[in-house]
C-alpha cells in the first residue's frame, strides 16, 4: 500500500495539471474522485489552493481597476477560509482513522498536525509546476532559466524531505509514539462578532 504522501503528491499533482487544461479561476472542478475519499477531499483542498495561486497573480497587475482588486481581495479572503476548514476536515479525518490507537504515556504532540503538513505539499505541488513552467519558458533568457532549475531542484528536494517527515509523523501517530489534536483556526478577522471594525458598525 503506498504510504499517504505518495497518494498525495499523485493526488496534488493530477489537480495541478487538470487545472492548468483550462488555467481559468472560474472553470468548475471536476473531481475524478469517489465522493468522501480521502483522495477526493486532497484533490478539492489543491484545486482551491490552485485557484487561489492564480487569483494571487491576477491581482498584482498593476493596472487592475481598483474595484475588481477589491472584489478579488474579498475572493482571496473567503478562499482562505475554505482552505482553512478543508484542513481542518483533513485533521478530522485523521484523528478518526487513529481514533483506536494507544497513546504511549510519554506520547508527544508535533510541532504541527497532519493535516497543515499536507497543506504545505499540496503548496509546494503548485511551486513546482510554475518553477518549471518558467524552466522551459521559451521567452526567456538562459540565466532565467538556469536560476529556476537550481529553485525547482530544491523545490523537490524538500518535498522529498517533507514527504519523509509526513509518513514518519503518522508512522508515529500510529504506534501511539505521537498524538494529534484538531485546534480550529478561529479567524477572528472573519468574525462579525470579534472582528472591532464589524462589529462596531452595528
Amino acid at each position: 500500500m503506498d504510504s499517504i504522501s505518495t497518494v498525495a503528491n499523485e493526488v496534488f499533482d493530477l489537480s495541478v495539471a487538470d487545472y492548468h487544461k483550462t488555467d481559468n479561476v472560474d472553470a468548475p472542478m471536476s473531481n475524478p474522485y469517489q465522493t468522501g475519499s480521502f483522495e477526493a477531499i486532497l484533490y478539492s483542498k489543491n484545486w482551491v489552493d490552485a485557484v487561489q495561486w492564480h487569483l494571487e497573480d491576477i491581482i498584482r497587475d498593476p493596472a487592475i481597476d481598483p474595484v475588481e482588486a477589491l472584489e478579488l481581495k474579498r475572493r482571496i479572503d473567503r478562499s482562505n477560509q475554505v482552505r482553512t476548514d478543508m484542513v481542518e476536515d483533513i485533521d478530522t479525518w485523521m484523528r478518526d482513522r487513529y481514533k483506536d490507537v494507544e497513546v504511549s504515556a510519554d506520547a508527544t504532540i508535533n510541532t504541527e498536525s497532519p493535516a497543515w503538513a499536507l497543506d504545505r505539499l499540496s503548496i509546494l505541488a503548485l511551486k513546482i509546476w510554475h518553477m518549471r513552467e518558467q524552466v522551459e519558458r521559451t521567452d526567456a533568457d538562459a540565466d532565467h532559466k538556469a536560476r529556476c532549475e537550481a529553485k525547482l531542484d530544491v523545490l523537490l528536494e524538500q518535498r522529498q524531505d517533507l514527504s519523509l517527515a509526513i509518513d514518519q509523523l503518522l508512522a508515529d501517530i500510529e504506534a501511539g509514539r505521537k498524538y494529534m489534536k484538531v485546534y480550529r483556526q478561529m479567524k477572528m478577522y472573519n468574525d462579525p462578532s470579534t472582528n472591532p471594525v464589524l462589529y462596531a458598525k452595528k
